[in-house]
């Protein structure tokens, strides 16, 4: 995990340059990124960028969860910390009084989150990244001082270790995911010209209060589709152009 700090403003130039700085410079060439749809990672530079590192880029799909949940429960979880960070602006002051500007508080966080365990892969993101977790303050107090620097072989068999029980972990994730998917889930079966109600859920430019729409509109015909159960339907004339858009369907609506 790394976290740099920009601006809206950045240009793609600029944006690659921290990519690079802080990235590839410390971990190499990525196979492959997971991004929100963002202008700048979707521009002709970067597209071309992509292309010469042979790296592969996969965008979130708008009110499509299933696209990597891992990932999307990742942004989450960091969101909600630097939330609290970035809450009262710039700068803030803690419960002692200390006046803190927050982005000098970024690598405390990135420390924090790095070498705490996560439930999908049973260790910590720098042991599973490095093969060792960072020595902490308070591990001074924790451990022999003897076996604070492991030797090469140490190195070698923890990063083995832990590398072994996150590709185990990781597994168990997957298969624990499948079964509660499989469980309620029923992949939709409709098909070009089908006609198919449609959820108003992520509307937000239809009149009146929310609380009192229809659930669903339609019935409307699926033109064509845009991947397996995301389709682009035919609106009728009382409905506006600005709702024509891709439609997530499932067996549920």
């Amino acid at each position: 995990m790394r976290h740099l700090p920009c601006y809206k403003e950045e240009t793609d130039i600029n944006t690659s340059l921290l990519f690079w700085n802080n990235i590839i410079s410390t971990c190499g060439v990525p196979k492959i990124i997971i991004s929100d749809r963002d202008p700048k990672f979707t521009s002709e530079f970067w597209t071309n960028l992509y292309d010469m590192l042979g790296t592969k880029i996969a965008f979130f799909t708008a009110y499509h969860s299933q696209t990597d949940g891992l990932a999307e429960r990742m942004i989450q979880t960091m969101e909600d910390i630097l939330r609290r960070f970035c809450a009262y602006g710039m700068e803030y002051k803690d419960h002692e009084g200390y006046t803190h500007y927050w982005v000098t508080l970024l690598p405390a966080v990135q420390l924090a989150y790095n070498t705490s365990q996560h439930s999908t892969t049973g260790e910590t993101t720098a042991l599973v990244e490095r093969g060792w977790n960072p020595l902490l303050p308070v591990n001074r107090f924790k451990r022999n001082l003897l076996t604070i620097h492991p030797t090469p072989s140490d190195c070698h068999e923890m990063w083995k270790k832990a590398c072994d029980k996150a590709a185990r972990c990781r597994a168990e994730a997957k298969e624990y995911n499948k079964q509660r998917w499989d469980k309620t889930h029923m992949e939709p079966d409709f098909k070009e010209g089908d006609k198919v109600l449609v959820s108003t859920l992520n509307f937000h430019n239809l009149k009146g209060p929310k609380k009192m729409r229809d659930s669903f509109l339609g019935p409307f015909t699926i033109i064509k589709f845009i991947v397996r159960n995301a389709v682009e339907v035919k609106l009728t004339e009382e409905f506006s152009s600005e709702l024509s858009q891709a439609i997530l369907l499932d067996r549920g609506g």
